[in-house]
């Protein structure tokens, strides 16, 4: 798969041995790692924040059109799972239950 240059890579976790560390379904900043990539894992930071690698079968590699690069880009610093909006609609849906 082509990447555009200077553009950041992203991966879809379809596998993960702990769901606390990797969420099935979460998108992925991928961190550039050659030595990594040629040992067939990738480099991430977890949900825990930590930068670590892991085996490159545990994600799909995701292209995006530039602008949905550039907006999940926002969401979270490099690296970080992509996870922030989510969480607001979330907490929003509650508070909206509860005056109901």
């Amino acid at each position: 798969m082509a990447k555009r240059k200077g553009s950041p890579q992203f991966a879809i976790c379809i596998h993960s041995d702990d769901p606390d560390l990797l969420t099935p379904r979460m998108i992925y900043k991928i961190i550039p790692d050659e030595q990594a990539a040629q040992s067939d894992y990738l480099r991430v930071v977890d949900n825990e924040g930590a930068d670590y690698l892991y085996p490159a079968t545990y994600f799909a590699i995701a292209s995006f059109p530039e602008p949905v690069e550039k907006a999940l880009s926002k969401l979270a610093p490099l690296g970080s799972p992509l996870r922030g909006r989510r969480l607001r609609s979330e907490s929003k849906l509650k508070k909206t239950r509860i005056r109901t």
